[in-house]
């Protein structure tokens, strides 16, 4: 073995010794290049069980993906969907967006076809169905606010909340009535919302207000409104509760929140224009997907560990990452790819994309469903 000379030896244990300071500063976090996995490669997947389901704005769609069996069943809906989401039971499946047509007659080149549904001007739609139905036939549609964007639910199911974002406020329906009950005013355009894990708060990101608006359930009252940053799209609660992460679109980034002081703790850079952030089962991560716009889009997903607040990987998918969701397991994560009409998935254990699958146009809101469900 060639020896070293006594500089180049000193070298070397001085950069050893840099990088040991350096995970022990960052708490033993380091960011990692950015990773490419194989495209087209449809489920199934090794292991992989339960459904995906993906919002797709540019056909009135919801596509299902079986993981188990490979299949993906695309079916039409009443509404121009922009976000779904499944009860937590797994029975119904949560859709919101336009009624389905308005979007047609949306002629602007300067917004993302994913947020097209901020141009709409007539009051939109949540479709509540079956989750394991072929179609749409039996589904309740109620009508919501104008700019409809996302929507979430209660653990029981019994209420769901959506953001209109063209009123500034957020609906409250009650599911088994098929009705809006109340609505709650908001900072400016209201779009992604998430309860918090012990179901008392609704955090509800303002993208024209650049703050977060902090709802009451049980009263159904904005609180408080918490400056974060430019063109906040959706929040991410870790599972105990204390911390909320937002993606910053304008600002390529992603803000942290302090759920008890309800203060801005730091801010950290991703890629450009992130949209949807989702935080894993363990609380040891948040995924970011991060969209680009249409000009130049942007296929990268950022991966924070939250015990350091930093970038530790980014992942490369295919263009337009937009939306994102994590098994229950906390095994695989799934990512919308908007631009490119995909959804690919993310294998937690490796850090490696391990499959991209087509499914309807333009897809950007997607959920999660066990099979056990």
């Amino acid at each position: 073995m060639k020896k070293l000379p006594i500089n180049h030896l000193r070298r070397a244990v001085f950069a050893t010794a840099l990088a040991s300071s350096l995970v022990v500063a960052l708490g033993g976090c380091m960011s990692t290049p950015a990773s490419n996995g194989p495209k087209d490669v449809a489920p199934p997947l090794a292991g992989a069980s339960g459904f995906v389901y993906s919002a797709n704005e540019g056909d009135d769609s919801i596509s299902r993906i079986d993981l188990a069996t490979g299949r993906v069943m695309t079916l039409p809906v009443p509404v121009t969907p922009h976000n779904v989401q499944i009860s937590r039971d797994g029975g119904r499946l949560f859709a919101v967006g336009s009624m389905a047509g308005q979007m047609k007659m949306v002629a602007s080149t300067a917004v993302p076809v994913s947020h097209a549904h901020a141009a709409s001007k007539e009051p939109g739609g949540l479709v509540i169905f079956d989750a394991t139905a072929t179609n749409a036939a039996s589904a309740t549609l109620v009508t919501v606010g104008r700019g409809p964007a996302h929507v979430v639910v209660d653990a029981r199911g019994e209420r769901a909340y959506v953001s209109n974002s063209d009123d500034d406020a957020v609906s409250v329906v009650d599911a088994a009535r098929g009705a809006v009950v109340s609505s709650i005013a908001t900072a400016a355009s209201p779009h992604g919302l998430r309860m918090s894990p012990d179901g008392r708060e609704i955090y509800v990101a303002a993208t024209k207000g650049n703050a977060v608006s902090v709802i009451d359930v049980a009263t159904s009252k904005e609180l408080t409104r918490i400056p974060v940053g430019k063109a906040p799209v959706q929040v991410g609660f870790t599972p105990d509760g204390t911390r909320v992460y937002i993606s910053l679109r304008d600002d390529n980034a992603v803000a942290v929140v302090d759920t008890k002081t309800r203060r801005l703790v730091t801010t950290i850079p991703v890629g450009r224009s992130p949209i949807q952030v989702f935080a894993t089962p363990d609380g040891n991560f948040i995924y970011v997907a991060n969209q680009g716009t249409e000009q130049q889009p942007d296929n990268t997903v950022s991966v924070i560990d939250v015990h350091c607040n930093v970038v530790v990987k980014t992942l490369t998918t295919d263009n337009g990452a937009h939306g994102v969701v994590v098994s229950n397991d906390g095994s695989r994560v799934f990512i919308t790819n908007t631009f490119a009409g995909t959804v690919s998935t993310i294998d937690a254990a490796t850090q490696r994309v391990v499959g991209s699958v087509r499914v309807g146009s333009s897809p950007g809101g997607i959920t999660y469903r066990p099979a056990s469900r």
